[in-house]
Order: structure tokens, then sequence, then C-alpha cells
């Protein structure tokens, strides 16, 4: 299986397509298993195509897909070939009828196949690709004015072989590290800490607080501890340099565009990526 047939079929904020050169070069040369418990829109582990993987993220409806995609390909493919075909002249008016959809399954919990379709549809036809839900954890991001094909069929399928012989699940980033021992590789991706310290905001209902920061510092060092290989992305900020400085750990500055953001003028910034070999 070649890297270049396999690819994100969402676009996700905080997604690592960017920085995945800069990630390839700090890998372990060797490591056993491979985990990603923030996996969003996969540009990691679809650019590395580990063979023995878990991936996991809080978001359900994320998760939904990704395992729609996996088990039921033909089925996914249809229905959302079928939103595609049946887009109204009026793009704006079909879009907010399709998210009033998707919003009244996510309400009934229907993890099924067609929300799976859903999802993808939506998130290739909102601003910016960003998933963001509101108090009632309801989608809640405009229209982008885009008609564009939501997919393409071969790069589906091929992701689909991928997630066959991969673990996915659904759960905190804690529980999916459970298992991780020594000489795994645990690849951290999480919601970034804010630019400005006194504010956090999350796109997801369950939100990633300071306290979910600081319980992910304690995880790095546990893992550490257990022999494990961790690489760690998040912004350059205080906090970030105050939970993961003074330990030893590498610690690279990296530039980024940050294309999530809808003020040009603020797309540029600095990462870091933190590894403990």
């Amino acid at each position: 299986m070649k890297n270049a047939t396999v690819s994100p079929f969402v676009k996700w904020a905080g997604g690592k397509r960017q920085l995945l050169t800069q990630i390839k070069e700090r890998m372990p040369k060797k490591y056993n298993r491979y985990y990603e418990p923030f996996i969003g829109g996969g540009a990691v582990v679809f650019g590395l195509l580990p063979e023995n993987a878990l991936i996991n993220d809080i978001n359900e409806a994320l998760i939904n897909a990704y395992v729609q995609i996996r088990d039921n390909v033909d089925s996914f493919l249809f229905h959302i070939d079928k939103f595609d075909s049946e887009i109204w002249e009026d793009g704006k008016a079909y879009y907010y009828f399709m998210r009033e959809l998707y919003n009244k399954k996510l309400q009934s919990e229907e993890y099924d196949v067609e929300l799976a379709a859903l999802f993808v549809f939506l998130n290739k036809h909102c601003f910016n690709g960003l998933y963001r839900v509101n108090s009632k954890g309801l989608f809640n991001v405009p229209y982008n004015n885009s008609k564009r094909t939501s997919y393409d069929e071969y790069a589906i399928r091929i992701t689909s072989d991928y997630l066959k012989s991969i673990i996915i699940t659904a759960g905190d980033f804690e529980k999916a590290c459970h298992d991780a021992a020594k000489e795994d590789f645990v690849f951290l991706d999480s919601p970034y800490a804010p630019l400005n310290p006194t504010s956090f905001e999350s796109y997801t209902k369950e939100g990633f607080t300071l306290e979910s920061h600081l319980r992910l510092a304690e995880l790095y060092n546990e893992l550490t501890e257990r022999g494990c290989y961790c690489m760690l992305t998040n912004h350059n900020t205080e906090l970030i340099e105050h939970l993961y400085g003074g330990k030893g750990y590498k610690i690279d500055v990296v530039n980024v565009k940050r294309m999530i953001n809808s003020d040009a003028n603020n797309r540029k910034g600095q990462e870091v990526i933190i590894c403990n070999y």
C-alpha cells in the first residue's frame, strides 16, 4: 500500500499535513505498536500507515465516520453520492437542511452509516472545514458556498482497506493509552493550548480544559516511565513550556501556517514538537 493513496477524508482543525515531514524526521527508527489517542483527520497515521496501530478520539461522530468507512464502505459511498447528486440549486438552503438532519441524528444518538456520510458531506461544505458545536452539542458551522464533490471513491476505498487492519476506539485519551508498553510509539496531538492564556476553547462539546492539559502532561510523564516513545505537538506557549520544559524532553520549535484562522494576518505562528527520546 502506498502512502500517496491514503489521505484524510475530512479537514480538521490542527491537522498535521504541513508538519508531516518534520514528524517523520523525528520518528523513532523502530517501534512496536502505534498509538494515536487524538486522531482528528488522521494525517499522521495515514502518512505513516503503521501495521499495528490503535487510533482514538473522544468525538463519537468522527470515530463513527472512521468505523463506517472501515466496515460499510459501499453503503457510505451510496449515501454520500446521493447527498452530492441531490444538492439543490440553492446550495445554502440545502446545506442547512442537511445540517438540521445531521443534528437530529446526533440528538437521537444514531451513529450509523448515514450519519457518517452526513459528517463528511458537511465537513466538505462548511466554513473552513471547522467542526464546532454549540452548548447543546449541535453542529453549527455555516455554509462555505461550495457545491464540490465530497469524496474521491478510490481514496475512500483504499482508506477503508487500511482501516480494516487497525483498532479504532472512542473515548478518553488516557484510556486509549492504557495498554501502551515499552518501545510502543505514542503520538499525542491534543486540542491545543490557547494562545491567549485567559481562555480555553474547544471544537467539541466535551471541551479540553486546563485540567485536561495537566492530565495529558501527567500521562506523557507516565508513558515515559513505561519506556514508550512519545511525541507531542502543541502551540509554543508558556503553559506548554511550563508543563514539559526542564524534564529532559527534546523540544523543537517549528514555524507553521494556521490555515483554519479566519484572519489571514494571524495565520502564521510557532508550534512545538516534543519528544522523550
